[in-house]
C-alpha cells in the first residue's frame, strides 16, 4: 500500500553518539548474535570492563535463560540515565548518517541511519510500505517489548533494504563522503572489521528523503527487514498500546513512534544471500528422497541437490518464486520427520552440509541460493518467507550498536 498520507516513511532524527576515548569499548555487536556462546560474551565484558559501553544497555540473548529480567531491565534505565544526564552523549540534530562498514571478508557495505515511522511497518503479512521478510514468533516479542517500554533511549541493530538496483539513495552520499563531517572512524571489537560514520544534514539530507520518496512511488513495498525484526516488531507493538492513550496532534510526534534504523540497498556488492541447507539425521535417506521426488511438482525452475553416504542427485522443482520453493519443501520435511522420526539442523555452508550428509543414516538437501531480484519479488507475491530461508553475511559482520536516539 503506497503511502497516501505523502509522509516521510524515512526520515533525520536527533541521534546521540558517544564522546568516548574508546569508541570500540562502546560498541558491542546485536543481543541475538552468539546466542550459544557465553564465552563470546565474557570476552566482550572483560574487554569493556568499566569504560562506557551498549554492554550496559542491552540483555544479550545468552543470557535470557539465567537472569533476573527485572532487575536486568532497571539496571539499563539506570546506566541510560547516566549517560544521558552526564557528559557521554552528544546530539547529532536533524541528521542521518552515512555509515561505511568494511566487513570480516574486506568489502565495504553502506548504509545509512535514520528514524523509520513504524505506522509505516507491518509484521503481520498486511500491505504496508514496510515489511517483514520472515516470520514474526510472537514469543520472542514480550521481553523485548518489556525493556522497549522502561527505556530512555533506543540503540538499533536493525537493518532493513531498500530496493534501488540504480543506487539512487546512497549513490549520492558515495560521491561525495569526503565532504561529509566524520562522526566516527575505528575498528570493531571481536574481528567486526572497520566502520566509519558521517553526518548528512541540508542539502543531502533532502536528497536521500527525495531518494527514498521515488523509490516508494514506484512500489508498494518500499523496505524489507533485513536484521532485527523483532526488536522492530517489539516497537511496533509497544507504539500501538501507547498511542492509544495519546491525541491525534500527540501521535504525530511522539519519539516512539519512530524507530532508528540502518537501511542498505539490497543490491549492495558487499551483501550477499547465502542459502541455509538442510540436513536430516536418523533417517533413511533413500525413502526420504523418493517421497520427496513423488510428491513435489517437478520442474525446472529451481534445483535441489541432495547428498548421501551412498549417492546423491538432483531434484528439479517447480514454483512460482524461491520462496514457495522453500515452503513446500519445509513444508514436507516437517511432515515426513513428524510421521517418520529424524531430527532436522539447518546448516551455513554447502561443504559443511555435504560432509554431515556422509554419515549412516543421514540426508543432506543442498538449496539454491537467492538471487537478489527475488527478495522483494516474493515478499510482495506470497508475503514472507518460512523460517531459516537465508542468512545475510557472517555473525560477526551483524551491525554493531553505536548511535542512540531518546525515545
Amino acid at each position: 500500500m503506497k503511502n497516501e498520507m505523502n509522509r516521510d516513511v524515512f526520515t533525520t532524527a536527533d541521534i546521540l553518539i558517544p564522546k568516548v576515548s574508546s569508541p570500540e569499548k562502546w560498541s558491542v555487536i546485536a543481543c541475538d548474535q552468539f546466542s550459544s556462546q557465553k564465552d563470546y560474551w565474557k570476552r566482550v565484558e572483560n574487554f569493556v570492563a568499566d569504560a562506557p559501553s551498549t554492554l550496559k544497555l542491552i540483555i544479550p540473548e545468552a543470557y535470557l535463560e539465567e537472569i533476573n529480567e527485572a532487575e536486568q531491565i532497571s539496571k539499563i534505565r539506570s546506566a541510560m540515565q547516566g549517560y544521558l544526564s552526564g557528559d557521554t552523549l552528544r546530539k547529532l540534530e536533524d541528521s542521518f548518517i552515512y555509515v561505511q562498514r568494511t566487513q570480516s571478508d574486506g568489502r565495504v557495505r553502506e548504509g545509512i541511519v535514520g528514524a523509520l515511522d513504524l505506522e509505516e511497518y507491518d509484521f503481520t503479512g498486511k500491505s504496508a510500505a514496510v515489511r517483514a521478510s520472515e516470520g514474526t514468533v510472537l514469543d520472542r516479542l514480550p521481553a523485548r517489548i518489556r525493556i522497549r517500554k522502561a527505556a530512555l533511549m533506543e540503540l538499533p541493530h536493525i537493518i532493513t533494504f531498500i530496493n534501488d538496483e540504480k543506487n539512487t539513495v546512497l549513490g549520492s552520499l558515495a560521491s561525495k563522503k569526503d565532504t561529509l563531517p566524520v562522526v566516527y572512524d575505528f575498528s570493531l571489537m571481536e574481528g567486526g572489521g572497520h566502520i566509519t560514520g558521517r553526518q548528512v544534514t541540508g542539502e543531502d539530507a533532502k536528497k536521500v528523503k527525495n531518494a527514498i520518496r521515488d523509490l516508494e512511488s514506484g512500489s508498494d513495498i518500499l523496505m524489507i527487514m533485513g536484521d532485527g525484526n523483532h526488536s522492530l516488531a517489539a516497537a511496533k507493538v509497544y507504539w500501538d498500546e501507547l498511542k492509544q492513550e495519546l491525541t491525534a496532534a500527540q501521535r504525530e510526534n511522539h519519539p516512539a513512534r519512530r524507530a532508528l534504523v540502518e537501511v542498505n540497498n539490497v543490491y549492495d556488492r558487499a551483501i550477499s544471500f547465502e542459502a541455509i541447507h538442510r540436513v536430516l539425521f536418523d533417517t533413511d535417506a533413500k525413502s526420504y528422497i523418493e517421497a520427496f521426488s513423488s510428491a513435489a511438482p517437478r520442474g525446472t525452475d529451481y534445483v535441489i541437490s541432495w547428498a548421501a553416504k551412498d549417492g546423491g542427485g538432483e531434484i528439479g522443482i517447480k514454483a512460482a518464486c524461491i520462496g514457495d520453493m522453500l515452503s513446500l519443501m519445509q513444508d514436507f520435511m516437517d511432515d515426513y520427520v513428524a510421521k517418520n522420526g529424524g531430527v532436522i539442523d539447518y546448516i551455513h555452508g554447502e561443504d559443511s552440509a555435504r560432509k554431515l550428509a556422509q554419515n549412516e543414516r543421514c540426508l543432506g538437501l543442498i538449496l539454491p541460493a537467492m538471487d537478489k531480484s527475488e527478495f522483494f519479488e516474493t515478499v510482495a507475491l506470497r508475503g514472507v518467507f518460512p523460517r531459516k530461508s537465508f542468512s545475510v553475511g557472517h555473525a560477526r559482520d551483524k551491525r554493531y550498536y553505536f548511535e542512540c536516539r531518546e525515545i
